[in-house]
C-alpha cells in the first residue's frame, strides 16, 4: 500500500479521536447479520442505546454513524440526569426485506457476551417484535412489549418530551408558553412525530407536516388536520417552528440560509450537521436550537424506567423534568453568548467529571 494508513488504522484512529471505550463488529454468515455496537462511555452506568438497521453504503459510513450516535447517547443520559452511560448499534441490511427471528437473536448473544455493558431498544429499522426476539437471548435489552412485563412503545414519551422543549422554548421567545395560534412544520411522521402532531393539533397548533410515504402523509394529515407539504418547501414555510423527527443533519448551512422560523426543535437525533459551525451559524441568525438530544430524551426515560422497575407516574415526573432542563440551557446559552447545544455538552460534561471524583474515591 502507498503512505496511506491502512484501513483497520483509520477505524482505530477514529474510534480513539471520538473517545470511545469499546467498539465490537459482529459477523454471523449463517443469519446474515452484520453489526456494529459502540460503547462510547460508562461512567455513569452501562451503556444504553438503540439499534439501527440501515442499509449503509458501507462500513464505514455504519461506522461513522454508531459513533455520532453513541456519543449523542452519552450526553443524553447526562444531561436528563439518569444513571446510564452511552452506547448505540447499527445492523447493516434492509429493515424490510433482511430481517429474522434468528439474525436477531444472533445479534442477541452478542448483546449477551457484553456481561450488561450495553443494553439495547428499537431504534430505526427496528421495534418491540425485534426487541422480543433479543430477550429471548439476553436480558439486557427494553422497549419490549407490555404484556412481556416492558414499558413497550416509548414513542408516545419522547413525543411527550420534544413537546415539553418545544414549549420551553416558545416561552423564551414569546414571552408564554401558549401554544395556541402558533405554527409547526413537523419534518417525518413516524412513531414519534404522529404523536408530537397529535399534542400539537390538541392546543390548536397550525401544523405542517412531511414525510417520504406519501399515504402516510395523507392519512395523519386527515386524522389531526394537518397540512401537508411537499419535502423541498419545508425551509420555504414562514412558520414559527421547526421540528425535524426524521433523520439527522437537516439543520446545514443550505437549509440555515433559507430558514425564516424562531425555533428549532424535533426528536431527530443529530440534527445539526456540524455542531460547531451550525450551533453557531444559529445563534448569529437568532434562531433559538433545543438541543435535539436532551429534548428527545423521553425514549431513553421510558427504557430507564423500564429498567429500574418505575411506575408511568415516575416515567412522566422524569419526562416533565425535559422542560426545565431546556430553560437552563437557554439560560447558561444567553448568559455566555454560546450556542445552546454548546450549553448543553458543558452541562453533560460536567455531571460526568463530577461522578467520575465520587467514583474514584472508593
Amino acid at each position: 500500500m502507498s503512505g496511506n494508513s491502512s484501513p483497520v488504522n483509520s477505524v482505530l484512529d477514529q474510534i480513539g479521536a471520538s473517545g470511545h471505550k469499546k467498539v465490537v463488529f459482529c459477523n454471523d454468515p449463517d443469519t446474515g447479520l452484520k453489526a456494529i455496537i459502540a460503547i462510547h462511555d460508562t461512567t455513569l452506568g452501562p451503556a444504553i442505546g438503540g439499534t439501527r438497521m440501515w442499509s449503509y453504503s458501507g462500513e464505514a459510513e455504519a461506522l461513522e454513524d454508531v459513533l455520532r450516535l453513541s456519543r449523542a447517547m452519552t450526553y443524553k443520559a447526562a444531561i436528563t440526569g439518569l444513571n446510564l452511560g452511552g452506547g448505540n448499534a447499527v445492523i447493516i441490511g434492509d429493515s424490510r426485506k433482511g430481517k429474522s427471528e434468528a439474525m436477531m437473536r444472533s445479534y442477541g448473544r452478542f448483546i449477551k457476551n457484553l456481561n450488561g455493558e450495553f443494553i439495547t431498544a428499537e431504534d430505526v429499522g427496528t421495534n418491540t417484535k425485534d426487541m422480543e426476539y433479543i430477550r429471548m437471548e439476553t436480558q439486557h435489552v427494553t422497549g419490549v412489549p407490555e404484556s412481556l412485563g416492558g414499558a413497550g412503545d416509548p414513542s408516545p414519551t419522547t413525543a411527550k418530551g420534544v413537546f415539553l422543549g418545544i414549549k420551553a422554548c416558545v416561552k423564551e421567545v414569546f414571552g408564554t408558553d401558549m401554544l395556541a395560534g402558533r405554527s409547526v412544520v413537523v419534518q417525518g411522521i413516524g412513531n414519534v412525530g404522529e404523536h408530537l402532531v397529535e399534542l400539537l393539533r390538541a392546543e390548536n397548533v397550525e401544523v405542517y407536516i412531511s414525510d417520504i410515504n406519501e399515504e402516510r402523509l395523507q392519512h395523519v394529515a386527515r386524522t389531526y388536520k394537518a397540512k401537508p407539504i411537499a419535502a423541498d418547501k419545508i425551509f420555504g414555510v414562514n412558520a414559527d417552528i421547526y421540528a425535524p423527527c426524521a433523520l439527522g443533519a437537516t439543520v446545514n448551512s443550505k437549509t440555515i440560509e433559507k430558514m425564516k422560523f424562531a425555533i428549532i426543535a424535533g426528536s431527530a437525533n443529530n440534527q445539526l450537521a456540524d455542531e460547531q459551525i451550525h450551533g453557531k451559524m444559529l445563534l448569529d441568525k437568532g434562531i433559538l436550537f433545543a438541543p435535539d438530544y436532551l429534548i428527545n430524551a423521553g425514549g431513553l426515560i421510558s427504557c430507564y424506567s423500564e429498567l429500574t422497575g418505575f411506575g408511568k407516574k415516575r416515567t412522566m415526573q422524569l419526562t416533565e423534568n425535559i422542560y426545565n432542563a431546556t430553560r437552563d440551557v437557554i439560560k447558561m446559552s444567553k448568559k455566555d453568548n454560546i450556542p445552546t447545544v454548546w450549553a448543553a455538552n458543558r452541562i453533560a460534561e460536567q455531571r460526568i467529571i463530577d461522578i467520575k471524583k465520587i467514583k474514584s474515591s472508593f
